[in-house]
């Protein structure tokens, strides 16, 4: 197993670029599926999931062939296979996002349970709702055995404004007959980007951004060419590492646009950047002091469904507070488990109260100390990477494999800012 031995305390200065948005780039490849014609896929993030969805695809029967690094030419011509290899399927949270497309164009799928991030329970009811409002039929859970003969156009209401469910029922609905009302979708932007690249080969998707979508069916999809957009996460991840060692980073590519949810929480804790064009600039040596409610209560950052804060920032959001002057309660509404990371930052020398399995609260600024950790999922694995770099001393950050499911390249993005890291087994 490979580790990072990470020295802490050196600014981050430079320019760099993100990469592919991960949660794009997974349902995408999924929707290719939808057509036979080649798809050809740019800007392609190269990790662990990626490759995962990757062999999942071509164990059914679709090619996939590299052009050049990040980009890929996918083509379904035929299916050989309607079960994918539980083994690869134990390890990614996306094998769910199979289930839309190859029921709309082939009418069957076996699918193991879904695998991915321990962070508490995920559930699948919300995706077999409404596949089965689509005219779906189900039969067992361990595997899922889902067959139609043709799925039709329905009025869905989510019991909940899920992501791979909103997905997925988009994947099912495009080839379905007649005209689905998806109400309470999700809008995140990895679910715009779906929907922009589905009506690019031919889909009728309205609605886009809102969190009602409507999907006119058609007979067939055609290939076609995208661009996967930057990972704004990413970009966050880097907005955070740089704040907490005082350097200043240039993020070019960064889609700030889609940041300002994540600029008005970040703010709080004293973080600000600057917009240029396309481009994302952090001041060097910010001074960060968390912002008290009215009558100088104490404030509180909590999650929500887009145009909310994201979950996957929480994390970052919580080690930059434990650097920043003050006192915040953070409400993780989302999942049970995924503040259970905290133990690691208190074991750093954070000062942080753990109220219940969804609150906690953080004192700051404390300084922390090195130590050997451990990456419990993606998003906590790089806060933790974050939380090293700005500790004392020399910090070991074990089952790396965890954070490179969901970040490319990153001990070298980072050391061409100026930190030290080292990659051992």
């Amino acid at each position: 197993m490979e580790q990072f031995v990470i020295q802490g305390g050196l600014p981050l200065n430079g320019t760099l670029a993100p990469s592919g948005n991960k949660n794009a780039a997974l349902p995408i490849l999924a929707a290719c599926l939808l057509t036979e014609e080649p798809v050809k896929l740019k800007n392609v993030p190269l990790i662990g999931d990626i490759f995962t969805l990757k062999q999942l695809l071509e164990s059914i029967g679709a090619t996939i062939t590299p052009e050049s690094d990040h980009t890929w030419v996918v083509q379904a011509k035929s299916i050989v296979d309607h079960c994918p290899d539980p083994s690869l399927c134990k390890h990614i949270r996306a094998s769910i996002l199979l289930a839309g497309p190859m029921l709309a164009r082939h009418g069957k799928l076996t699918l193991p349970p879904p695998g991915g991030d321990v962070i508490g329970r995920r559930r699948l009811d919300t995706h077999i709702i409404a596949l089965q409002s689509l005219g779906a039929q189900i039969k067992g859970t361990n595997p899922f055995r889902i067959e139609t003969t043709r799925l039709h156009g329905s009025d869905i209401l989510l019991d909940e404004a899920s992501v791979t469910a909103t997905e997925n029922a988009l994947m099912a609905s495009v080839l379905a007959k007649g005209t689905t009302k998806l109400r309470n979708a999700a809008s995140e932007p990895h679910v715009q980007e779906l929907c922009h690249f589905l009506n690019s080969l031919g889909a009728k998707i309205t609605g886009i951004g809102s969190n009602m979508l409507t999907i006119t069916g058609v007979n067939s999809l055609h290939g076609g060419t995208h661009t996967i957009g930057p990972d704004y996460l990413e970009v966050i991840s880097f907005i955070g590492a740089t704040a907490v060692t005082g350097g200043s980073v240039k993020i070019t590519n960064a889609s700030p646009h889609y940041l300002k949810m994540a600029h008005l929480v970040f703010s709080k804790l004293g973080v600000s950047w600057t917009i240029q064009d396309d481009n994302i600039i952090v001041p060097p040596n910010q001074d960060l002091k968390i912002t008290p409610d009215l009558d100088n209560a104490i404030p509180k950052i909590d999650d929500a469904p887009w145009p909310g804060f994201p979950a996957d920032m929480m994390s970052i959001a919580i080690v930059v507070a434990t650097q920043s002057e003050g006192t915040i309660l953070f409400h993780e509404k989302l999942f049970e488990s995924r503040l259970h990371f905290v133990d690691k930052l208190i074991s750093m020398g954070a000062q942080i109260i753990m109220c219940d399995p969804h609150r906690c609260i953080v004192q700051g600024p404390t300084i922390l100390q090195a130590e050997t950790l451990e990456s419990p999922d993606i998003r906590a694995g790089m806060a933790l990477l974050i939380a090293s770099l700005c500790a004392n001393g020399e910090s070991t950050i074990r089952n790396i494999h965890q954070i490179e499911r969901g970040y490319e390249d990153i001990e070298n993005k980072l050391t061409s800012l100026g930190a030290k890291i080292i990659r051992s087994s």
